[in-house]
């Protein structure tokens, strides 16, 4: 129950007090046509006893004995009968005693001075973009009581999982045919499971129904701000004593902009939203369709065509594919080449779940570098020969980022994609490679060549970027600036599934801006970020999407050490064994996450202990053979 729930909560309980007294008071009247008026126990200048605002003085209490004679007017001239009076009236009309009651009102009083403080110290924050990095923050700050608002320049919620037809700049979309490349279990929150019966790969369409039910089931729906674009973020006059920041946005349908302050902002627009794309010598002579990935929606509109696909991502290998099924040929032109996963591992299992283990994690530790790769090279190959395909790298496996497919060995086997090298060059209705003298006709060129990361909503000299190097804490927070209010939401490139690691990015920024968490020294940030500098670039290729890279469970345990969530796997050890081995030799759950610490949910132990039965469920659509 957020802080506005509690007080409308402690608001209706005065407010029946008051009414529960007045019904019993107006009930006793009608019984004695003539109550007797008694005056209240005290001094001049001093309020008289009440629940919340309402003055609950015992003036005429009902069922009074009438004493004419002796007592016409009630005065200090006779103390213990003014005392008597009150206090068998008190036990008549209420129940207890006097004092009793004058404890319950000072309590309720204190209560709701509390609260009404709190509410006054609460602070507000806003969070650009509903995405689900955006949703799940949203929820984090709830939880700690501080108020919030979600800007989304869109019509919908689900940020880039929400499909769309059309093409707009600095908004991207999935393909319509797009299905995530993390297993549902390792892609939840860690207090919503997704459904059982859901695929354990998701199509973008269940992704964001997905997004929608968490949205839904914890309140965040109502704190969106649909349709409404943020222009421009910069620190409040105050900014150096407060922390706050002023946040000036625009209503799409009638382009009235209004500025506001809020104590925190949380930038959640992801980094896909500025295209990369490469000046090759003659490209700007090319006659055919240029497009980025960030553009494509469908293969339609690529029938019998031939066309380039530039890239080896994820985007690069699924637009290949996608296109394949309808253009007359497909070429997949890389520098590199790439070690290709599989989203189908061990017996059929989700791969990313059965290599993303604390046991495997711990190995990686001591074993050296070239060996892990070593063990890794050999799996993948055992699906198929990567040198043999044309598609083995110089770079060892652990060195990229990992590019999955499970369709692509299949389209090189047909023949309807063909792997090519580097471009030398364009011509005005074809492509050179750097393999071959002689030009190959094209009629569309597809670059999937990643993205810029910018900023655009706050100026330069607040988030720097230095050759895509995000200048952030953690990947999170400026170092520079004296308070933790403004941070960024998902500017990382995971080994694994975003949307756990955002959601205890979020935690940890809620936990930062109540007080319960503090910021390192601008020192010890900035020796941070550079050491994650150095060791991206002394294990990954040089390219502009490994400058964010996080490996999920390491960077994942890093947030929860900060926000004070990560599990204790010795105390578990003796205390729950068989949680120990779930949690170690088990896939790492981003549901682990909610078994202590701040917030923790009681479903966590069930959800890890009960990831088989939810992965099968999905499978089990009929009954084999015996």
């Amino acid at each position: 129950m957020n802080e506005r729930s509690r007080i409308a909560t402690s608001v209706r309980m005065s407010e029946y007090a008051n009414k529960k007294y007045r019904s019993r008071s107006s009930s006793a009247s009608k019984e004695n046509k003539k109550p007797t008026s008694v005056l209240s126990r005290h001094t001049p200048g001093e309020r008289p006893l009440a629940y919340t605002n309402a003055a609950l003085s015992v003036e005429t209490i009902p069922g009074t004995p009438v004493q004419p004679k002796r007592c016409s007017q009630l005065d200090n001239s006779c103390p213990d009968l003014l005392s008597a009076t009150v206090e068998d009236a008190v036990r008549k009309v209420l129940g207890g005693s006097l004092h009793d009651l004058h404890q319950d009102v000072n309590r309720i009083q204190r209560t709701l001075s509390e609260i009404a403080l709190k509410m006054a110290e609460s602070k507000r924050i806003a969070i650009i973009g509903a995405g689900p990095c955006g949703l799940t923050a949203a929820k984090g700050c709830l939880e700690e009581g501080l108020d919030v608002v979600i800007y989304d320049k869109t019509d919908n919620i689900g940020g880039l999982w929400c499909y769309r037809d059309y093409d707009q700049e600095g908004l991207p979309s999935v393909m319509k045919s797009t299905v995530i490349n993390t297993s549902k279990e390792m892609s939840a929150f860690s207090d919503f499971p997704p459904p059982a019966h859901f695929p354990n790969f998701m199509h973008n369409t269940l992704m964001f129904q997905y997004f929608k039910m968490y949205a839904e089931k914890f309140g965040v729906l109502r704190h969106v701000q649909l349709m409404t674009e943020v222009l421009e973020v910069s620190q409040s006059d105050d900014y150096e004593k407060t922390g706050r920041w002023k946040v000036t946005t625009r209503r799409m349908k009638d382009s009235v902009t209004n500025t506001k302050e809020f104590d925190g902002v949380l930038i959640a627009t992801g980094h896909h939203t500025s295209p990369l794309v490469p000046d090759f010598p003659g490209l700007k002579s090319f006659k055919g369709s240029v497009i980025h990935t960030h553009s494509l929606k469908k293969a339609a509109g690529y029938e019998d065509k031939v066309v380039l696909v530039v890239g080896i991502g994820n985007s690069a290998v699924d637009a290949a594919v996608e296109i394949s099924t309808v253009a007359k040929q497909v070429y997949l032109s890389t520098r590199r080449g790439a070690w290709l996963f599989q989203r189908v591992g061990p017996d059929g299992r989700p791969f990313d779940a059965a290599y993303t283990r604390r046991c495997l994690d711990a190995v990686n530790k001591v074993v050296p570098f070239r060996l892990s790769c070593w063990f890794m090279e050999h799996e993948l190959n055992k699906r198929f020969d990567h040198a043999a395909y044309g598609l083995k790298p110089k770079h060892r496996v652990l060195s990229q980022h990992p590019t999955i497919n499970d369709a692509l060995p299949n389209k090189l086997l047909s023949g309807t994609v063909i792997l090519r090298e580097d471009i030398k060059c364009f011509t005005e209705n074809g492509v050179v490679f750097k393999d071959d003298e002689q030009a190959i006709e094209i009629d569309a060129v597809v670059f999937a060549t990643g993205y810029k990361i910018e900023f655009p909503l706050v100026s330069g000299d607040i988030i720097r970027v230095e050759d895509n190097n995000v200048q952030l804490y953690k990947y999170m927070f400026p170092p520079h600036l004296p308070h933790p209010s403004l941070a960024v939401m998902a500017c990382v490139q995971v080994i694994g599934a975003v949307f756990p690691v955002a959601e205890l990015q979020g935690r940890w920024y809620a936990s930062l801006m109540i007080g319960k968490k503090k910021l390192p020294t601008k020192e010890i940030m900035q020796h941070d970020i550079k050491l994650k500098e150095r060791q991206l670039k002394e294990r990954y290729v040089s390219s502009p999407r490994h400058t964010v890279q996080v490996d999920y469970i390491p960077y994942s345990d890093e947030l929860a050490e900060l926000v004070g969530c990560k599990p204790d796997l010795r105390k578990i050890f003796f205390t729950d064994p068989k949680l120990f081995w779930a949690l170690f030799n088990g896939p790492s759950l981003p549901y682990q996450y909610r078994l202590c610490g701040p917030h923790p949910w009681s479903g966590a132990r069930a959800a890890i202990l009960g990831y088989n039965s939810r992965v099968l469920a999905a499978l089990n659509t009929r009954k084999s053979s015996k």
